[in-house]
């Protein structure tokens, strides 16, 4: 099986139809796979899926993979896998061998695999790739262009503790599940190819006020990580999940009392009081909706909820919005994460695992990586797609 840190992030496929963008999920069980769904019709393959098997055509071939075992069938042979094909919920996932190894080997007349770049060429337009290579600026693996930075915010530090962690063993704290899962998370990110600010990396105190002003001009995103919590009432220790938030007014009075709660650490920092601390948040509202920070910073938490779902095993909570004063002078798209909740003993156990915790920032980073290259598109700087084929995740 591929090691974690050299699976591709995203496959690209270039056939006649245009280049299609295949996301690549670490399952923990099958290794490697690619949703069906969205790799087939790239291929103009079609598949039949029976209780036991999968069997995917391509042009005149038949691939019979086994369901949950590392088998494949062509041409009456059976032949062993490094991973397998699997059923997730109604959604045929296939392992990554199928694109890097089968199609190049058995329609090799066809089919071509460059590892380097995780391409997948169609035969029949062998000249693409190479068009594409000379028009187009330097680029990483996953597609994404190089120089795009990423602020990575722990939230909390030194004398502000953030929540006690009623269930955190050892008697940690907030701030050092959040120092934890940033350091993870930084340095997911640059496997991925993507430059990391941070706002602090060990247990140290920056003022609530100045965090934001780590995402300057060149970065692209900004990224609170915290962890939530609950008063004390009945069935207080049951409520877990996931949220993410964006700054805009706060639209339900939970999502009020975490703003309150994460704003309340200004009084380490010797400034004003909670109550007076979110300032001209209307004024900043306005000037965000100028540029559209507001919007993206919508999607980006979108994208961090749904890549969350793969490996955290709370509910999710939905994308939320607040006035966060660490987002406020975030003058960049930014997003703040509430990873779980400490007053849960599940949460509590995930986010001081550190295999989990591992899990959990491959996913963040995962899901930063799917926003950037959305975004490129979105302001034409993806790479060319003569047919403009391309996926994305919802």
């Amino acid at each position: 099986m591929l090691l974690a840190s050299l699976v591709p992030l995203v496959i690209l496929v270039q056939t006649a139809r245009g280049e299609a963008r295949v996301p690549v999920r670490l399952d923990s069980a099958w290794g490697p796979v690619l949703p069906a769904p969205l790799l087939l019709p790239a291929l103009g393959a079609r598949a039949e899926v029976g209780d036991s098997w999968a069997e995917v055509t391509v042009g005149a071939k038949t691939f019979r993979f086994y369901l949950g075992a590392p088998l494949v069938g062509i041409d009456g042979g059976i032949h062993p896998l490094a991973g397998s094909a699997s059923l997730r919920g109604d959604t045929l996932e296939l392992p990554i061998q199928f694109v890097s190894e089968l199609l190049p080997r058995v329609l090799g007349s066809r089919f071509s695999y460059d590892a380097r770049l995780a391409r997948l060429a169609d035969g029949a337009t062998p000249v693409l790739a190479e068009r594409t290579a000379i028009r187009e600026p330097a680029r990483l693996p996953n597609g994404l262009r190089k120089g795009r930075v990423v602020t990575v915010d722990a939230g909390h530090g030194g004398r502000d503790p953030g929540n006690p962690g009623l269930y955190f063993p050892g008697g940690l704290k907030e701030k050092d599940i959040t120092l934890d899962l940033a350091l993870l998370l930084r340095d997911e990110l640059k496997r991925r190819g993507v430059r990391v600010v941070m706002t602090r990396q060990k247990d140290t105190l920056i003022d609530l006020r100045h965090r934001g002003a780590y995402c300057t001009d060149e970065c692209d995103l900004f990224v609170s990580l915290h962890v939530n919590s609950l008063p004390r009432r009945p069935g207080f220790t049951r409520v877990r999940g996931f949220e993410t938030y964006y700054l805009a007014e706060a639209k339900t009075e939970d999502a009020a009392r975490v703003a309150r709660m994460e704003n309340e650490a200004i009084r380490f920092d010797g400034g004003e009081e909670p109550a007076s601390a979110a300032f001209g948040l209307e004024f900043i509202l306005k000037d965000l909706q100028l540029n559209e920070h507001l919007r993206e910073s919508a999607r980006a938490a979108e994208l961090v909820q749904s890549y969350l779902q793969e490996s955290h095993t709370g509910p999710d909570l939905g994308v939320k919005q607040a006035g966060f004063m660490v987002l406020t002078t975030a003058r960049r798209p930014a997003i703040l994460l509430e990873a779980g909740f400490s007053t849960n003993r599940e949460d509590a156990k995930l986010l001081s695992g550190r295999s989990s915790q591992r899990n959990l920032a491959a996913s963040i980073a995962e899901a930063i990586v799917a926003y950037l290259l959305e975004y490129e598109r979105k302001i034409g700087q993806g790479p060319v797609a003569p047919s403009g084929n391309s996926s994305s995740r919802q």
